[in-house]
């Protein structure tokens, strides 16, 4: 129990390792989305994140920083 344990600080691009899709959890809660398979559920998270990055670029493109 004594044992410390060092932990590491990630910078930059090493922080992309820890990214994720976001899956609303109604997808898999909710009775409506029961006939929807898990592949279809993934897609669905996928194509939602990029999405985000779409809009992302556009609002820069849109507004000069």
């Amino acid at each position: 129990m004594g044992k410390n344990i060092k932990f590491d600080y990630y910078y930059g691009k090493e922080a992309d390792q820890f990214s994720f899709y976001r899956i609303p959890k109604l997808l898999f809660t909710d009775e409506h989305f029961k006939g929807l398979s898990n592949d279809a559920k993934l897609l669905y998270g996928l194509m939602l994140d990029r999405m985000s990055l779409s809009m992302k670029t556009r609002s820069r493109e849109i507004i000069p920083e």
